[in-house]
């Protein structure tokens, strides 16, 4: 074992050497994509409200989903998304879960839903080039009805 002597003895004192060993290890756990922002359009077309608790809009109803999601122009589809969301706050919120599925790999997110405005979700992870995702999903509805979504994935 190398000692605190022989380490000043090479011009190296133990701090150094141990944040140079910290930080090969950080690199080395460190995910295999880089920074990355996926811009998309969901175009909500293949949705179903389920109708669990009382009659309409209550808490428990489920909305689940599978939908074409296009490129950042609306033009050409790139992938799918599907997934569920319960309703948490009856004509505000909705609590979800979905897939991103991309010809790379998989995106997950997890958060709310709000009925009206921007909302934020959390990137839990992913597969193939998004293996080990984390970061944030940004959507935005395009309209008023709303005939699209705008997806703003920041992949860290």
């Amino acid at each position: 074992m190398t000692s605190e002597l022989e380490l000043n003895s090479k011009g190296i004192s133990m701090k150094s050497f141990l944040a140079w060993i910290a930080t090969g290890i950080a690199l080395m756990t460190a995910p295999a994509f880089a920074a990355e922002q996926i811009k998309v359009v969901e175009r909500p077309v293949g949705e179903t409200t389920v109708d669990l608790a009382a009659k309409g809009d209550s808490m428990g109803d489920m909305l689940v989903f599978a939908n074409g999601v296009f490129d950042a122009a609306n033009k050409t589809q790139v992938g799918t998304d599907q997934g569920y969301c319960v309703r948490t706050v009856v004509g505000k919120s909705w609590e979800c879960f979905w897939t991103l599925i991309l010809k790379a790999g998989q995106i997950t997110v997890e958060g709310p839903f709000l009925d009206e405005g921007d909302s934020l979700l959390v990137v839990t992870g992913g597969t193939g080039k998004y293996a080990g995702a984390k970061g944030s999903l940004k959507l935005h509805p395009r309209d008023a009805t709303p005939t699209g979504y705008d997806f703003t994935y920041d992949l860290l």
